[in-house]
């Protein structure tokens, strides 16, 4: 996967990008957050997830359909 796709992105997402980044509603980015499998840190009360982390469980995702 070409990480120059998410060259623009933050190095750290939080749901609302998330949920623009992937096109889902932002109630779909929260419980994707909330999946044991998808890395987040938590800062005060909020999730967030670091572009590494987004890339790679996007690689692992593609890799799961294609297999």
């Amino acid at each position: 996967m070409s990480n120059e796709l998410f060259q623009n992105l933050p190095d750290i997402i939080d749901a609302k990008m998330l949920a623009e980044t992937l096109s889902i509603s932002k109630s779909g980015a929260y419980a994707l957050m909330n999946e044991k499998d998808f890395l987040t840190l938590k800062i005060g009360g909020r999730k967030l997830v670091t572009k590494p982390d987004l890339i790679e469980w996007i690689a692992k995702c593609t890799e799961r359909q294609v297999m």
